[in-house]
This record gives C-alpha cells, structure tokens and sequence, in this order.
C-alpha cells in the first residue's frame, strides 16, 4: 500500500516535470517565432509604413498565438492537477481503510488472546486435570 503511494509520488513528480518542461518549450517557441517574424519584416525591402503595419499585424498574431497556447497549457495543467487530486484522495482513502482495518485486526487479536490467556476455564482445568495424575 506504502510503495504504491509512493509510486504514485514518484509518477505526479515526472509529471510535474514534463509539465514544466512542455511550459518552457512553449514559451521558447512563442518566442522565436516573434523574433523571427519581426526579424522577417524587419529585413524585407518594403517601405516603412508597410513594414510597420506588418509588424503590427504579426505581433497581434503573435500576442494570440501565445495567449491560446497558454490556455492550451493551463487547462492541460487543470486538468492534471485535478487527476492528482482524485488520486490522493483515493491514496488517502486506501490508507484510512487499511488503518481501520488494522485496528480491527488488533481488537480481535486482543478479544482472542482474552478467551485463551491462562487464566481462563479451559487452562485451569489443563492444569487440575495434570495434577491428578
């Protein structure tokens, strides 16, 4: 039980770390790509109201590109973390059950070892019936 929860641990850790690394592969794209379009505009032979409204253009595609990416990436980590959530929760749950289990099995082991312990009926009459021998 132990070693699954900490698999699981083990698991929402890579995760975690893929998530962060798709986040920053993200923002590096979304970057290169408005640095190569401006740099694109930037050096094509037109005339400076051409160029500045090109630029205009490609950073408001740019500025949408990178906001879509980053809801794209924000309901992906929603998502994830509401997956880790429910799996905690039932790591907890399976924990809770296994210590109520465990304090049932150690009542009954007690309630046992009452019935039989030495001072009971059975072994006082073990213990007469080898002294009349």
């Amino acid at each position: 039980m132990l070693k699954n929860l900490i698999e699981r641990k083990r698991r929402e850790k890579k995760r975690a770390a893929r998530r962060e690394a798709t986040k920053k592969a993200a923002v590096g794209v979304g970057v290169g790509t408005l640095v190569g379009l401006t740099a694109g505009v930037l050096l094509a032979p037109k005339s400076g109201k051409e160029t500045r409204e090109e630029i205009a253009d490609n950073a408001k595609k740019a500025a949408g590109s990178i906001t879509n990416n980053t809801k794209k990436a924000a309901g992906k980590i929603t998502e994830a973390s509401k997956k880790a959530m429910e799996t905690i929760r039932e790591s907890v749950g399976d924990i809770k059950e296994k210590i109520a289990e465990t304090r049932s099995n150690r009542g009954e082991a007690d309630r046992e070892d009452d019935g039989i312990g030495v001072g009971s009926e059975e072994s006082n009459e073990i213990q007469d019936n080898g002294d009349n021998e």
